[in-house]
C-alpha cells in the first residue's frame, strides 16, 4: 500500500494509535475539571505505566482537555540533571498568559513573582550573565516566592497563581512529563504545595506522568501523598482497544484487516500502543493490498523487530555501560522460570497466565519483576556487590523498583531483546 499516506508513521492521523482505550482516563479528567471549576476541591493526577502505553500522548490530550476547557496550561519534561525551578516557571508563565486575565496590572504582578521564582535558580553571587532570564518582560517581585527555600516558594507561587485564575473563573493545570527524574526536594516541594493548594481550594492541579515507581517516589518524600494525587495506571490495550487502534486509522484510508490479521497483530504487539503504531507501519508499507492478511502481518515482523531493535530497546541499552549490561542480561536471564510449554501460549505471542506478573512466549514463561538475589545468583556475585550498577540504571529509566527486593524493565520486551543479543 501507499508508504505516502501511511497512518501509522509518527505523527500521522487526527488521534494516534496510543491513545485508543483511554476514554476512561479523559472522562475521569473532564470531571474534575468541572468539579474544580465550581469550587470543589480535588486532587491533582498522577499516571504511571512502563515506556511504550501511550502516557505522553494521553498527557498531551488531557492538557487539550484543559484548554478546551478555557483553562491556563504550561507542560515541561522533568531531567535528571535540571531543578525545578526554570522548566516549572516557564510552563507558570505560559498557563498565565493563556488565563486572559483582564487586569493587565494583576497579570504583570503574578509574571513578576514567576520571574522572581526563577531567578532564584542561579547561585548566589552568580553575575548576570551567568543568570539565566526568563523571558518575563516585567520587573521580578521583591518578597514573594523568592526566599530560596523552594518548598515555600512553590507554595507561594501557585497560591498567586491560583488567585488569579479564580478571578477570571477559570484554572490552571501544570503538566509534568517524566516525573520521576525530579530532584527529591522538589518532589518534596510539589507535594507539600499540591497540599496547601488542595486546603485553600484554588483552583490548581499538576497533572504528572511517569514510571510505575512514580508513586514509591512521592510517598517517599511525603507521608501523605496518597492523599493529594488520583493514581491511574496506564498499562497495555484490552484486545478490543488494540483492535481499534489498528482498525481505526487504516479504516479512514479505505484499508481493512482480516480476523486472523487482528489476532497476528495482538500476539506480536500485546496490546502495547507504541508496539501496535511501529509494527502497523510496517505492515502497511509491506502489505500489497487490502484487506491484510495474517500472512502480511508475518511478512512485516522480521523488519519491525529489526527497527524496534535500534529505535526502542538499542538506544536505550547503548546508554549502559559494560557493567550495566552485564546486569541487564542478568535480569533477563533471571526473568525466565519454568512453566507448561504453551500454558496461556497465543499463536506464538505475549498472553498472561495465572501469574499476573508473568507472561508466555513460544513456550517460555516470563516474569515482568524479578528478585535482586535472583540477579545476582545469574551473575555468581553477591547481592549488595551490584548495588551500584542497579541503581545506576535506575537514574537512567532502564529498570525500576515496585516494591523491596524486586526489579524489573520499564520498557516491554526487553529481556527477550536482550536474550538475542549475542
Amino acid at each position: 500500500m501507499d508508504p505516502i499516506t501511511n497512518p501509522y508513521a509518527p505523527g500521522a492521523g487526527q488521534r494516534p494509535p496510543e491513545l485508543a482505550g483511554r476514554d476512561e482516563q479523559l472522562r475521569t479528567f473532564d470531571v474534575v475539571l468541572e468539579r474544580i471549576a465550581r469550587g470543589r476541591s480535588e486532587r491533582s493526577i498522577v499516571l504511571t505505566g512502563l515506556r511504550g502505553v501511550g502516557k505522553t500522548v494521553l498527557l498531551n490530550a488531557l492538557r487539550s482537555s484543559a484548554v478546551r476547557a478555557d483553562w491556563g496550561t504550561g507542560k515541561f519534561e522533568a531531567r535528571p540533571d535540571q531543578r525545578l525551578r526554570r522548566p516549572l516557571a516557564a510552563a507558570a508563565h505560559q498557563a498565565v498568559r493563556e488565563l486572559g486575565h483582564p487586569r493587565s496590572e494583576d497579570v504583570d504582578h503574578v509574571l513578576g513573582i514567576i520571574k522572581a521564582f526563577a531567578l532564584r535558580d542561579a547561585p548566589t553571587g552568580a553575575k548576570l550573565r551567568d543568570k539565566w532570564q526568563p523571558g518575563i518582560d516585567v520587573p521580578a517581585v521583591t518578597g514573594r516566592a523568592d526566599s530560596g527555600d523552594i518548598e515555600i516558594d512553590l507554595v507561594e507561587l501557585f497560591t498567586d497563581i491560583g488567585g488569579l485564575a479564580a478571578d477570571v473563573g477559570k484554572g490552571v493545570a501544570v503538566f509534568i512529563d517524566e516525573m520521576q527524574d525530579l530532584d527529591p526536594d522538589d518532589v518534596s516541594a510539589l507535594c507539600a504545595a499540591c497540599h496547601e493548594i488542595s486546603q485553600s481550594g484554588l483552583p490548581v492541579i499538576v497533572v504528572g506522568a511517569g514510571l510505575p515507581h512514580l508513586p514509591t517516589v512521592l510517598s517517599a518524600s511525603k507521608s501523605y501523598s496518597e492523599r493529594l494525587f488520583r493514581y491511574s495506571r496506564i498499562d497495555r490495550l484490552p484486545r478490543d482497544s488494540a483492535d481499534r487502534a489498528l482498525v481505526g486509522p487504516a479504516t479512514e484510508e479505505g484499508c481493512e484487516f482480516t480476523p486472523e490479521a487482528l489476532d497476528e497483530m495482538y500476539a506480536v504487539t500485546a496490546g502495547y500502543p507504541y508496539f501496535i503504531q511501529a509494527y502497523g507501519k510496517v505492515v502497511w508499507d509491506v502489505a500489497p493490498s487490502s484487506p491484510v492478511t495474517a500472512q502480511d502481518i508475518r511478512v512485516a515482523v522480521p523488519e519491525a523487530e529489526s527497527e524496534l531493535a535500534v529505535g526502542f530497546f538499542g538506544s536505550r541499552f547503548e546508554r549502559a555501560t559494560p557493567a550495566e549490561r552485564e546486569y541487564l542480561r542478568a535480569m533477563a536471564d533471571a526473568a525466565l522460570v519454568n512453566a507448561p510449554a504453551g500454558e496461556g501460549d497465543t499463536e506464538g505471542g505475549d498472553a498472561a497466565i495465572a501469574d499476573e506478573t508473568a507472561y508466555v512466549r513460544d513456550g517460555v514463561t516470563e516474569r515482568d519483576a524479578v528478585p535482586t538475589s535472583a540477579v545476582a545468583e545469574v551473575l555468581g556475585r553477591k547481592p549488595q556487590s551490584l548495588s551500584p550498577a542497579r541503581d545506576a540504571l535506575i537514574k537512567k529509566g532502564l529498570i525500576y523498583s515496585g516494591e523491596r527486593g524486586l526489579i524489573a524493565f520499564t520498557v516491554p520486551h526487553f529481556g527477550r531483546y536482550l536474550r538475542t543479543q549475542s
